[in-house]
């Protein structure tokens, strides 16, 4: 059983007595900044200077600087900004402001268990780990709660780096929902096979392929997104609160029995050897190799593909229908 620790464990002077840099005000970014401000922490937030994010951090009367900068100031630094250009800017703007003895922090591992980050030994190297979105993670503090965190040490140079985590995942309000040990390997590849095999990428192509069948079949496709994607949130919640057992007692007989007699024919054998498959490939290296590579020369691929789903029927359906819901705020993705 993995070690689960909560407020008592944390002792809040390990980073209230720090100095701590947040680069990048995204979803996560603005949540670390804002919490860890709130904790009593002292932090600024290091951005581009042609950061669209850098009035929206002032505005909220946080101390924003360059990433070089707020690199120099402090002795703690998380980095938030997205896996493909982390360590272009790390490189550049960060190692060089580092000093021994300092800690380089992460929310996600695949920069340093993929080697694309290879910290100096005189730093602490640790990640807390938020498992939510950054909008939860400052919704639920500003609650009284919090978010559950993963928390891992890649390297302990002054002896300090575990204390360090817990005190900085309580300044987040992750103590609060308890902080769960584990690996940089562990939550990297762990964390990717989800994305790909259920949370995005399974889950997806499952809504499409459902929703396509359906529309072929003859059925209206505003009766077939209603099955195939609205209802999911309802499911996914009934899983949230009590898992697998809890949505099967609360649906009807004939859903369950649906569940237990059709998904099996749904996620076969051969479903299974795919995602073992998937994990060889995270396991190995080699998609953090193929989508580094991509990035790398301007995302082309990953630009045509999402262009091409935005289009998608199950998509534009949604988004009449959405329209329609009083209680629903719709959403639209920018570029």
């Amino acid at each position: 059983m993995a070690a689960i620790f909560y407020d008592d464990d944390a002792d809040p002077a390990a980073v209230s007595s720090r100095k701590v840099a947040v680069i990048g005000y995204g979803s996560q970014g603005h949540a670390h900044a804002l919490n860890l401000r709130e904790s009593g922490v002292e932090v600024r937030v290091g951005l581009r200077e042609s950061s669209k994010s850098r009035t929206e951090a002032q505005d909220e009367g946080l101390t924003v600087g360059t990433v070089a900068e707020v690199s120099g100031w402090a002795d703690v630094v998380m980095m938030l900004v997205p896996d493909q250009h982390m360590a272009d800017l790390y490189a550049a703007e960060v190692a060089p402001n580092l000093a021994d003895g300092d800690a380089l922090m992460f929310a996600h591992g695949f920069n340093i268990h993929f080697d694309e980050i290879t910290p100096e030994p005189g730093l602490d190297v640790l990640m807390v780990a938020p498992k939510g979105p950054g909008h939860l993670v400052r919704r639920t503090y500003t609650e009284g709660s919090g978010v559950p965190c993963l928390l891992a040490i890649h390297q302990d140079a002054t002896g300090g780096a575990h204390a360090l985590g817990l005190a900085y995942a309580w300044g987040i309000g992750g103590t609060r929902a308890g902080v769960l040990e584990t690996t940089f390997r562990e939550e990297t590849e762990t964390d990717l096979f989800g994305e790909q095999v259920i949370l995005c990428g399974g889950l997806s192509a499952l809504v499409k392929a459902s929703f396509e069948t359906l529309v072929e079949a003859g059925y209206a496709p505003e009766s077939a997104y209603f099955e195939t994607l609205h209802e999911l949130k309802l499911i996914v919640d009934l899983m949230y609160e009590g898992g697998l057992s809890w949505m099967r007692y609360s649906v009807s007989d004939t859903a369950e029995w649906g569940d237990y007699s059709t998904g099996p024919r749904i996620i076969t054998d051969e479903t299974r050897r795919v995602m073992q498959d998937v994990l060889a490939d995270i396991r190995s290296g080699r998609f953090a190799r193929e989508w580094m590579a991509e990035a790398r020369a301007g995302a082309p691929e990953l630009l045509r593909r999402r262009a091409a789903e935005r289009s998608h029927q199950v998509e534009q359906v949604g988004a009449g229908l959405r329209e329609l819901m009083p209680f629903l705020t719709p959403k639209t993705p920018s570029d």
